[in-house]
């Protein structure tokens, strides 16, 4: 009974372990991670973003090759690389409902703030920015893109963040979230993985 009970705890913990590791809750970590730091890759297309993923695209399964693809940390317009740097640098701000500053934000907040220092108006909440802009599929997807969920188990849509980075098999994408403030987590995660919703691009290409 205590070696099943030891080995049960053992289990918990690597699981713990695994799911945190994908969350990035300052500018440090993101530096030490490469979220930070964009990679000279002149060969970044549409392409290279393609997810082979069952919680995103499940009609491309089949399609893409998920050794064919690499990592996509630079969108190819130069604006929605300065939204992201921007919004990166309100990591480790904390949630606040209805807050747009370093003082405490919201998800939409976050969104709105760091597309407004830039002169790009966006709706205030989640559901009225995931009507905004181009919906596009997952093997589009490229940093800057706005990324939305429907959690808690909500029937709409009522999360929303900023795609920082495209891998073969996840999207990383910052976002406010109302336990630990802003931070970088990944659709890898079960959580979000399951509530993904759509992605939507708002700046013309």
């Amino acid at each position: 009974m205590k070696k099943i009970t030891c080995l049960l705890i053992l289990t918990i913990t690597i699981i713990s372990c695994k799911t945190q590791s994908n969350i990035i809750t300052s500018k440090k970590e993101a530096v030490e991670k490469g979220v930070y730091s964009y990679p000279k890759n002149k060969n970044t297309n549409q392409k290279q973003s393609a997810l082979v993923n069952e919680s995103f695209d499940k009609e491309d399964e089949n399609e893409y090759d998920n050794t064919t693809y690499t990592r996509v940390s630079k969108s190819e317009n130069t604006l929605a690389n300065e939204i992201v740097d921007l919004a990166l640098e309100n990591l480790g701000v904390k949630y606040r409902i209805g807050g747009t500053t370093k003082t405490g934000m919201d998800c939409s907040g976050l969104v709105f703030s760091s597309y407004g220092n830039y002169d790009v108006s966006l709706p205030r909440t989640s559901i009225d920015m995931s009507r905004h802009g181009e919906m596009i599929s997952t093997r589009e997807a490229q940093p800057g893109d706005l990324i939305f969920f429907k959690t808690n188990g909500k029937t709409v849509i009522n999360h929303v963040g900023i795609i920082v980075e495209v891998l073969p098999n996840e999207i990383k994408f910052i976002h406010s979230s109302t336990k630990k403030g802003v931070i970088v987590s990944s659709t890898s995660d079960a959580y979000y993985g399951k509530t993904f919703a759509q992605i939507n691009r708002v700046l013309k290409y």
